[in-house]
């Protein structure tokens, strides 16, 4: 395994982060693709096995089963100082008034709440998992510092929003003294590259590390909706990645990668990945696993090195497209 500084932070993490968003509760949005704790625990061990010490969750992933899951398997299969835990908060966690967003009340009660399914005393990282529009950033940025200095959690994160957004957040936490996002977790692929314009360039200038989720592109990169065939079983219900993929442009980019992989005698899936992995100041893809086969391709994609006449095949049938993943 391959290990790197998580932005300009002491912080090592190794290059691929485990997401948990797959282990949990199949009943949750319909998503029958996630798989239960016993379903879920072998792919937690193969990750520590195979030297992974990063792992991401959020309370919002089915309703807090997934903390649950992964707080009690990481302390059956690892200590806790061996391993960087992250999490989430923002999103639903029911219909309740102050159940969501990133309001001071809504960030202290959550924080708690997943230091309990977690199992822990603090996590390594606490991220918002998108820009509340409804809480003036101050109220937000001072709770996830009371946060940090109550010792709830190490470092602070952000998730996908508008580069002014971000910019904004981090100079006012600049301007406080505040405790500073150290990473974004931002929407990044082969099929999706808008994030190049602003929000990398502002991350690598200020030292914040890059941990892009859906580097495969919910699946569509590796294969789950081929134009002419049945989609596998998440891509069926993922109203998500159906409505950000599946247009004649992303199935050109599709294509180049099928027959770069073909050349190179690699699956379209870790070379999508290796190409995540070569971007400048990406740290670590957040990468998904519901099949050991997709542990595996994710950890060769660690070994492959791509010269820059690949790269730019990769990249040529690329054309720009709205912006995504902020909502």
């Amino acid at each position: 395994m391959l290990y790197t500084r998580l932005g300009r932070t002491g912080l090592e993490v190794s290059r691929l982060c485990l997401g948990c968003m797959t282990y949990g509760d199949p009943t949750w949005r319909g998503w029958n693709w996630v798989l239960r704790e016993p379903e879920s625990r072998p792919f937690i061990v193969k990750a520590l096995e195979s030297g992974i010490n990063f792992f991401d969750t959020a309370d919002y992933y089915s309703a807090g089963e997934s903390e649950k899951i992964v707080g009690r398997a990481l302390w059956d299969f690892a200590r806790r100082h061996e391993v960087v835990l992250a999490t989430k908060v923002c999103l639903p966690m029911s219909e309740k008034p102050n159940a969501k967003g990133l309001s001071r009340k809504h960030i202290m009660e959550g924080i708690d709440a997943s230091l309990r399914r977690l199992g822990t005393d603090y996590v390594d990282l606490y991220q918002i998992h998108r820009f509340d529009y409804g809480t003036p950033i101050e109220e937000t940025l001072e709770a996830l510092n009371d946060v940090v200095k109550a010792g709830k959690a190490l470092y602070i994160g952000a998730s996908s929003m508008w580069a002014r957004q971000f910019v904004k957040m981090v100079m006012t936490q600049r301007a406080n003294g505040w405790a500073e996002f150290v990473s974004m977790q931002n929407f990044y692929n082969l099929a999706y590259r808008e994030e190049e314009r602003e929000i990398i360039p502002f991350c690598r200038e200020e030292g914040i590390g890059l941990i892009p989720w859906s580097p495969l592109a919910r699946g569509f990169l590796a294969g789950n909706r081929p134009r002419d065939g049945e989609a596998s079983t998440r891509a069926k219900v993922d109203t998500l990645a159906q409505g950000y993929f599946g247009s004649e442009q992303d199935y050109r980019v599709k294509d180049r990668l099928d027959a770069v992989a073909g050349r190179l005698g690699l699956k379209p899936s870790v070379l999508a990945l290796a190409w995540v992995l070569s971007r400048p100041g990406i740290t670590a893809p957040i990468i998904g696993a519901s099949k050991m086969g997709h542990l595996d391709d994710a950890l060769a994609a660690l070994d492959v090195t791509l010269d820059a006449e690949t790269i730019a095949a990769l990249e040529e049938p690329y054309a720009p497209r709205a912006p995504q993943g902020h909502q």
